[in-house]
């Protein structure tokens, strides 16, 4: 059990994170992500406020839709990277990183009270409720059908219900998560969450996971920790994180950092995010040549339980970041061989509907 952003949280649990890691890859785990912000955003004005902090096109999307976006500074660095939902409720539904819920608050507030001021309505509130993610290709859908009444197989990656799990009314599941996997996180009411996490607990193929494989499943599957691979020195360009911004809002650049940000899309940024692949130890082939020097910085490393090697993510100089560029990075004053290799690690699974 670790400090984490204010809370207690278990790094694992008895299983250990080798064991846990691939159960959720080959069957499905239950995390217990309750210390992420979630808040709830109302009034007739709540997308124009939404779109005035991240560069999501959140107009677009559809009721029940989600997408997972970024609230930029005036530097067009990345304040945090966060999911916002359209709901069918008249509401947006926004989830953000716990590391940074105190600063992304004192944001959204900050902007409500200045857009209220000038007669706009927006207001918002925090959710107290809990939040369990439950993931797992193989696995999830099967367990978590039998406790729901709706069908599951219509609802997308990036879609979400509010529904009754397992006799638990008032659940919001989101068909999302941090593994790479088909999963869902439910927002349950707190005074229920245990009485939830008992019922898909009771199911033989879910098992609880804690914060160690939450963060070797979401490198393997080439996805940013917060503080450690994005952050406020960090671009949305440079970070690979383009995708996230939308066509009318490129245009209309009327998110924070605007000019920044396009200007490096037109002029290319200096340096990119990029996946790591050791090349060394048994059965490694050597490098074909010696390395030239390449500035940059490792951001988030481990051993992949999936697939036998050390995987890193990290920034290096534009002008070599081609996938199969070979380089040494320098691992406890040891110089080791690596190549850069295209992210995902491992195959993602996020479940479309048909």
């Amino acid at each position: 059990v670790v400090s984490f952003a204010g809370w207690t949280l278990p790094l694992h649990y008895g299983q250990g994170h080798l064991q846990s890691h691939l159960h959720t890859r080959r069957h499905c785990s239950l995390f217990d992500v309750s210390h992420m912000l979630q808040t709830l955003v109302y009034g007739r004005d709540r997308i124009r406020f939404m779109e005035s902090l991240v560069v999501g096109d959140i107009a677009e999307l559809k009721p029940g839709q989600g997408t997972l976006t970024l609230l930029t500074n005036e530097k067009g660095g990345i304040t945090d990277d966060l999911i916002v939902t359209n709901t069918s409720e008249d509401h947006l539904y926004v989830v953000s990183n716990a590391a940074c819920a105190d600063k992304d608050l004192a944001i959204l507030r900050d902007r409500a009270a200045q857009l209220q001021a000038t007669g706009s309505d927006v207001h918002l509130e925090v959710s107290d409720n809990a939040l369990l993610a439950l993931q797992g290709s193989p696995s999830m859908a099967r367990v978590l059908q039998a406790g729901l009444s709706d069908d599951l197989g219509k609802l997308s990656f990036m879609n979400s219900i509010t529904t009754t799990v397992f006799g638990v009314p008032g659940c919001r599941v989101t068909r999302c998560g941090y593994t790479g996997e088909d999963g869902v996180e439910i927002s349950v009411p707190a005074a229920r969450a245990v009485e939830l996490a008992e019922r898909l607990l009771g199911v033989p193929d879910v098992w609880l996971a804690g914060l160690a494989a939450r963060d070797s499943l979401r490198l393997e599957a080439g996805l940013c920790l917060y503080g450690n691979d994005i952050d406020e020195t960090v671009t949305p360009a440079e970070a690979g994180l383009m995708w996230t911004l939308g066509k009318r809002r490129r245009v209309a650049m009327d998110f924070p950092g605007a000019a920044v940000i396009m200007a490096q899309v037109k002029e290319k940024p200096r340096r990119r995010r990029v996946g790591l692949t050791a090349r060394t130890g048994a059965g490694q082939a050597p490098l074909t040549s010696p390395c030239p020097h390449i500035p940059g910085t490792v951001t988030s490393g481990c051993p992949s339980p999936c697939l036998g090697k050390n995987i890193a993510m990290g920034y290096v100089e534009a002008a070599h970041s081609r996938a199969g560029t070979e380089l040494t990075v320098e691992v406890r004053k040891k110089q080791h061989s690596a190549v850069i290799t295209k992210m995902p690690f491992v195959p993602t699974q996020y479940y479309m509907a048909k």
